[in-house]
């Protein structure tokens, strides 16, 4: 009987007799560490082994059974034939005049996604994706003219994260010290995934990053936002605001019909009261559109309901989408009046917009160049 694995769909099939049947190939890193210890055991290895099985998977981010040089050869042999691994693949690299680095990356199963590497004088931070496109169709975003094809796996998160803390390394000699789920994608509509995943970059077992490092950023999903204070979950939250009344917000963002300003508001102070985390406002300036004294007002009034830092962000152009930046005088009124209400706010700099990599511009525009 033979045992032929493809690895591209994770199946694999036996032949016998001339007749073909069909029996799964399992993604290794789809497995708990418990279930890890339940297969190896089933497999008759000590108890130790699946400590070193989890360890070459995530510590040192093993792309290949093969690499696992402290287990033997019939135990690779024996990985290999009952299970794969799908490591995400770099597909293109383009850097940006600012030092930005932004990885077209693809699939095991030939879909593409974006993620962003954006180095500044302390810090190095990874920008990485949470879904194949996405469904909110928000009309200022370039990722919003995508139709959603499917949520990413944990591993998939985590290997966007090794793949840019690579670069980083290599272009700033130092790692990557925050991490932002602001790439392509809703987070909140992949909640498992998403939160197994930052499990799996804080634990020691892993990349062993500070929770206090990692933001995910989300159009508000007021209910997933109560779950994650419900669950404790010790990260930063950032809402991609960007209009602060309803009829406003609803004209650009879809998503507040079901999740109305009021509801959304309730549910951050809500989480706010049980974790104590960071909250940040995301504001993008629309010229004419949400850039006035009176927005500027409204803005603050959201503002008082618990401790909250604005980020004003640049609107960056997208081929198809009418809007444009606001004017630089009118952006200071904005945020001079935010600032004379004691709100913190910053003025975010666009970074990378030269290859597409700033807020809003990721679309996987180059997605049939290849570094190969």
């Amino acid at each position: 009987m033979l045992l032929i694995a493809n690895l591209f769909w994770g199946c694999g099939r036996f032949i016998i007799a001339n007749r073909i049947t069909f029996a799964p190939v399992k993604d290794i890193r789809r497995l708990s560490f418990t279930e890890l210890q339940t297969a190896l055991s089933g497999m008759g290895e000590p108890p130790f082994r699946a400590n070193q099985v989890y360890e070459w998977l995530w510590k040192k981010g093993a792309r290949s059974f093969d690499e696992m040089s402290n287990l033997s050869k019939s135990l690779r042999h024996r990985l290999r034939s009952e299970f794969v691994i799908l490591p995400v693949q770099e597909n293109l690299v383009q850097r940006s005049q600012d030092g930005t680095i932004k990885l077209g990356m693809r699939l095991h199963d030939g879909r593409l996604i974006e993620g962003v590497m954006i180095p500044e004088a302390t810090r190095n931070t990874a920008c990485v994706s949470s879904q194949v496109g996405c469904s909110l169709s928000c009309t200022f975003c370039a990722t919003g003219m995508l139709k959603r094809e499917r949520n990413l796996e944990p591993a998939e998160i985590y290997d966007q994260v090794t793949l840019l803390n690579k670069h980083a390394l290599a272009t700033t000699g130092r790692p990557l010290t925050n991490i932002v789920y602001m790439g392509m994608g809703e987070p909140l509509l992949n909640y498992d995934n998403v939160m197994e995943s930052i499990r799996l970059i804080t634990s020691p077992q892993g990349l062993g990053m500070a929770p206090k490092r990692i933001t995910v950023s989300t159009s508000g999903i007021a209910r997933t936002i109560r779950r994650m204070a419900d669950e404790g979950v010790a990260i930063n939250l950032a809402l991609s605001l960007h209009a602060a009344n309803d009829a406003k917000r609803t004209a650009i963002m879809d998503i507040n019909r079901s999740n109305p300003i009021d509801e959304v508001m309730s549910a951050l102070a809500y989480f706010y009261e049980k974790t104590g985390s960071k909250i940040t406002f995301e504001y993008i300036l629309l010229n004419n559109f949400n850039d006035s004294p009176q927005d500027a007002e409204a803005l603050a009034s959201l503002c008082r309901r618990f401790p909250v830092f604005v980020n004003i962000i640049e609107f960056n152009p997208v081929e198809g989408i009418p809007f444009k930046k606001t004017t630089r005088e009118k952006r200071e009124a904005f945020v001079n009046t935010l600032r004379r209400k004691n709100i913190p706010v910053a003025v975010r700099r666009s970074r990378g917009k030269d290859i597409d990599a700033a807020c809003g511009q990721l679309a996987n525009k180059n997605r049939n160049a290849s570094i190969n």
